[in-house]
């Protein structure tokens, strides 16, 4: 069985690139994230064409998350209980916590699906933007309410994997320059122990290889040549409980599909379990 996870950043810019990919990585299982488009206008024809079913959870805004799954899709479940929500701004800028939102606004970005013999979330982790923004209380308290939700389901008999766009370097050695970083978000001590916190729940770290170069970095910035000079982070993760990360064969960052004309800023990892 062969599953993926892919912040495509615009399904709706990227479907031509998307269709293509799945042509040449035959995955079973894709999950993607910042679809940037409400649920209804998920553009899955050409997926479906290729023997896909397809659940997409969007609002139209900067968010959104799918699972798209040939080896069936049932029991799906879009947001979780108990997700935070926060007063409706007029400007992403303009985000303010509240205890009791009214009336509250809950982005998209988590979905779950069994498909096969395994139970997969697929989902994007608030950005935090900055050590000093509302937004990023709101991802501390977005991935703790996270953590609850998915208390119930890791320790499921079957394969359980949870993956996405987690928006945090688990390590220093998962960024290009620490230094760099300092001062901002995916890397403080707050953020990297939430992810320890989900991985307590008796998840594990599926760290994939890289196909060039000694990092498996999953994100490469736009600006300055980055992506060519391998000044990355990786931030895409996948996590699964023992009966999923037992049957790990291979893992992979697929950097080629970072090429090209108009890509994603993020590239698929992807992993095949002997399932």
């Amino acid at each position: 069985m062969r599953v993926a996870t892919w912040n495509v950043n615009s399904v709706l810019a990227r479907v031509a690139r998307l269709n293509e990919w799945l042509d040449l990585t035959q995955p079973d299982v894709v999950c993607l994230q910042e679809i940037k488009c409400p649920s209804d206008a998920f553009p899955g024809e050409g997926a479906v064409e290729r023997g896909y079913e397809v659940a997409a959870y969007g609002d139209g805004r900067w968010n959104g998350v799918a699972i798209l799954s040939r080896v069936g899709l049932e029991q799906v479940s879009r947001g979780f209980a108990a997700q935070p929500g926060y007063a409706a701004p007029t400007d992403e800028d303009e985000l303010v916590l509240v205890d009791v939102p009214t009336p509250p606004v809950v982005e998209a970005r988590a979905i779950a699906a069994t498909c096969g013999p395994a139970r997969l979330w697929s989902v994007y982790v608030p950005n935090g933007r900055s050590l000093d923004s509302p937004h990023f209380s709101y991802k501390l308290e977005w991935l703790s309410a996270l953590r609850n939700a998915l208390a119930g389901e890791v320790n499921a008999d079957g394969p359980f994997i949870l993956t996405g766009d987690f928006n945090i370097a688990p390590t220093d050695a998962d960024v290009w320059d620490p230094s760099a970083f300092i001062g901002s978000t995916h890397v403080t001590d707050a953020e990297r122990t939430r992810l320890a916190e989900l991985r307590a729940l008796g998840l594990e770290d599926v760290v994939p290889r890289a196909l060039k170069y000694d990092t498996p970095y999953t994100y490469w910035d736009y600006r300055a040549g980055m992506f060519h000079k391998n000044q990355g982070m990786r931030i895409d993760l996948v996590y699964a409980n023992r009966a999923a990360a037992s049957r790990v064969t291979d893992a992979y960052v697929d950097r080629e599909a970072r090429k090209g004309k108009a890509p994603s800023d993020h590239a698929p990892v992807v992993v095949d379990l002997d399932i």
